[in-house]
């Protein structure tokens, strides 16, 4: 058996931008992009056509928004635009600590969060002073699937040398995590189970 977490909103609260489009917009001209006017409007168009589950990487949807417009972000503009643009603050969630340590009776630990910004998971683990706390990481933009599609549950399985179906996966999504009983696994909310109420007995 092995426990793996969920980590924006269920370890880590983190202050993403409220207006995406217009953050990612004022860091892209701070790079000398020529941002066109209607980018709000092409960064909520669907500019990939990528299979169902899968995940588009958000520097390649914003280079293909500013394409889509006719404009060319040199020197990697894109990607370096939305890394500074989703830069948070992040705060541990309480409980968060404690039930890393129950967990770890179980068995192996690990993350397996969705997220299309590159870099952003790794930093927020640091910020949030658990780095090193996992025996893997598993992020949706770095296997290319967003749960609950069964293929992000098992890259996480597989990075930790375990059966899907012996995942244990914590969140507080039922609709993306609890896609985890998908592959056999079983499904901790925590808005049912607190993480400072965790002990080895509610993992198993």
């Amino acid at each position: 058996m092995a426990v793996t977490f969920d980590l924006f909103g269920t370890l880590v609260d983190a202050d993403t931008p409220a207006d995406p489009a217009a953050a990612v917009a004022r860091e892209l001209r701070d790079r000398d992009v020529a941002v066109p006017d209607d980018f709000d409007e092409a960064y909520r168009e669907v500019h990939i056509d990528a299979p169902p589950g899968a995940e588009v990487p958000l520097p390649a949807h914003v280079s293909a928004a500013l394409g889509s417009r006719g404009v060319d972000g040199p020197n990697n503009a894109a990607r370096r635009a939305v890394v500074a643009a989703f830069d948070p603050d992040v705060e541990r969630r309480p409980g968060a600590e404690a039930a890393i340590e129950a967990a770890r009776e179980v068995g192996p630990v690990a993350v397996c969060s969705n997220c299309s910004v590159p870099e952003l998971v790794r930093r927020t683990l640091i910020r949030a002073d658990l780095k090193g706390a996992f025996d893997g990481v598993v992020t949706s933009v770095g296997c290319g699937w967003r749960k609950p599609d069964s293929r992000a549950f098992e890259a996480v399985a597989r990075r930790i040398e375990v059966s899907p179906a012996d995942l244990v996966h914590v969140g507080d999504d039922p609709e993306t995590d609890g896609g985890v009983t998908e592959v056999g696994g079983h499904f901790v909310d925590v808005a049912e189970t607190p993480l400072a109420e965790f002990d080895p007995e509610v993992l198993r």
